[in-house]
């Protein structure tokens, strides 16, 4: 967005001098090209022989095999030139910033954005610092040849409309990274480097180049300012999305699910907990399809020290839908039938997901598979005035469930937690009334006493508040009657603290016992849940973080046990010699 600032054209991203070393670097690679094709049959017996040989065996029928081995090695040549161009144009614009962190010039796309930057750093095409011709263009380039290009197994690319007539490939086991609703403009922001690679090597791929500027009206994204209006937008994202995802369908072989991914952010979680018209949007086009969606399963994707991750509370993750094809005698439901369903098999499905590891952050999504699982195995789902149940509607139902589950699991802690999560969820680690206090715990059956002795809890003048982490003792050891608060915010500690660690939580948990602990654990989800909704991003990391590491907090423990038993045995040894 720096059309406001006065740069309308992609050129007043540069400035002339990196005009000029783009334009003569693009035009190199033409004259590269020349100049390997004329060397190419003299070289037969070194690399550059051997490679046009192989270039020419593997080439299919057509321009490239008529043109012989010399011009299909310089073609090749050639485009690794040009896309060295391109990683040369990303560092070398007026967008570029400096990481203070590392100490290094940040390329102009750190995000999939173009926005304003105040200050900017020029790399020196000819020197040996970053952003160079040499390392960091060319170099980077060569790695990936050496390194991941040689591959052993015959691939075989189209470029293909998705949301096309033209039929796609039968029997296909479809993995696919769609495009996400208005998130990123990727046609525009093609045209950055598009030019570049145009004028590198139009002569080289003339149908690919044929165009001035990368094609946008067929990109399925839901762009306002491409309609009328963000109505217009949305109906052709989700008319284009239906077309393309049923196209996939009736290609796709009944034996595999189709995988489709969701690049998933937390923002896109609306305060009533529906989902953002983009998600909701893409799951309704799956549906319509004809697809049965059994799985949301969050899969980490994303770099935690990336521009946009650092310092935010943001989904790390892409969210993977597992899909699968609908039954063709599949039957309605009534939204009664639909909520017995869920309340059914939902308890199971969410300590089936816990189990696999989903830390409370990817919870309310890894929680929509097994819900809209039941959801879509249905024809339709019918509201009670007989018209059909939206997508959107369904994951408000989804969610209402499972705060119900979360309720009633949370009906199984003592009453001091369940008076600390009323508390928490009311004033959070904020003072409030005394007397609201005495007559919340009388809700419960206890006083203020149980709770100041439960170590949860401090009253004083009027005032009332639940204890900080910090003033919890580091010498603190399970007692029979520990509460699950005290279980949980001792767990949250001991892991945190800069002499603890998962270490340190696991001799905790091991003294607690596997009722104390399994109870703490679902209390870290439950306190993630609540902060969310809060907006207490802050404590929410730290309930995240304890489950996320629940994992190896139980491996730790196993280990701690096997040492302990092992130096019981040594004891018992060495007793036995004496």
């Amino acid at each position: 967005r720096v059309q406001q600032y006065g740069m309308s054209d992609y050129a007043d991203l540069f400035t002339p001098r990196q005009l000029t070393a783009l334009t003569t670097f693009s035009d190199l690679v033409a004259e590269a090209r020349e100049q390997v094709e004329r060397d190419s049959p003299g070289c037969a017996g070194v690399l550059a022989g051997q490679c046009a040989k192989r270039i020419q065996e593997k080439m299919p029928a057509g321009r490239r095999r008529t043109q012989g081995a010399a011009r299909a090695y310089a073609d090749a040549v050639a485009t690794y030139l040009g896309l060295a161009v391109g990683r040369a144009a990303d560092y070398w614009s007026g967008n570029t910033t400096w990481a203070h962190s590392g100490e290094f010039i940040r390329s102009t796309f750190a995000l999939q954005a173009i926005p304003m930057v105040w200050d900017f750093c020029e790399a020196n095409p000819f020197s040996s610092s970053g952003g160079n011709w040499t390392d960091t263009a060319i170099g980077r380039v060569a790695e990936v040849v050496e390194g991941s290009a040689p591959a052993g197994t015959p691939a075989c690319v189209i470029q293909q409309d998705a949301a096309g007539e033209a039929r796609l490939a039968d029997g296909a086991v479809v993995a696919t990274d769609p495009p996400y609703y208005d998130n990123i403009g990727y046609a525009d922001l093609s045209d950055f480097f598009y030019v570049w690679h145009r004028r590198a090597l139009r002569s080289v791929y003339p149908d690919l180049f044929r165009r001035v500027l990368a094609p946008k009206n067929e990109e399925l994204v839901a762009t306002p300012y491409r309609h009328d209006s963000r109505r217009d937008a949305e109906r052709f994202f989700m008319e284009g999305m239906g077309r393309a995802l049923g196209n996939m369908r009736r290609a796709g072989v009944d034996d595999f699910p189709a995988t489709i991914y969701y690049a998933f952010k937390q923002s896109e979680v609306a305060k009533e907990g529906l989902t953002s018209p983009g998600w909701a949007t893409f799951l309704q086009g799956a549906v319509d399809a004809g697809y049965v969606i059994d799985g949301t399963w969050p899969v980490r994707t994303e770099r935690a020290a990336r521009s946009v991750g650092i310092g935010a509370n943001a989904l790390a993750s892409s969210i993977v839908l597992v899909c699968r094809k609908r039954a063709p005698d599949a039957g309605a439901a009534t939204r009664r039938e639909f909520m017995a369903r869920l309340r059914a098999e939902l308890p199971a499905a969410l300590r089936h997901i816990r189990a696999g590891g989903a830390g409370p952050v990817d919870m309310a999504q890894a929680a929509i598979g097994p819900g809209m699982g039941v959801f879509t195995a249905f024809s339709r789902v019918l509201e009670p005035d007989d018209t059909p149940m939206t997508v959107r509607a369904a994951i408000a139902l989804v969610n209402r469930v499972r705060d119900e589950i979360s309720g009633a699991e949370a009906a199984g802690h003592d009453p001091e937690t369940r008076f600390c999560l009323d508390w928490f969820e009311a004033f959070g680690m904020a003072e409030g009334a005394a007397g609201d206090a005495i007559t919340m715990a009388q809700a419960y059956d206890i006083g203020l006493g149980d709770l100041e002795a439960a170590g949860a809890f401090a009253a004083r003048g009027g005032t009332a508040r639940l204890l900080s982490r910090e003033e919890l003792s580091a010498e603190w050891a399970p007692r029979g009657d520990s509460t699950h608060w005290e279980c949980a915010q001792h767990l949250a500690r001991a892991l945190s603290a800069p002499e603890g660690g998962a270490a340190a939580a696991a001799r905790l948990l091991a003294a607690m016992g596997p009722e104390n602990g399994e109870a703490a654990r679902l209390l870290a989800y439950r306190l993630y849940d609540m902060c969310e909704r809060a907006n207490r991003s802050d404590e929410a990391r730290v309930w995240n973080a304890l489950a996320q590491e629940w994992g190896a907090i139980e491996d730790a423990q196993a280990r701690h046990e096997e040492e302990a038993r092992a130096g019981e045995l040594a004891l018992e040894a060495a007793a036995g010699e004496g």
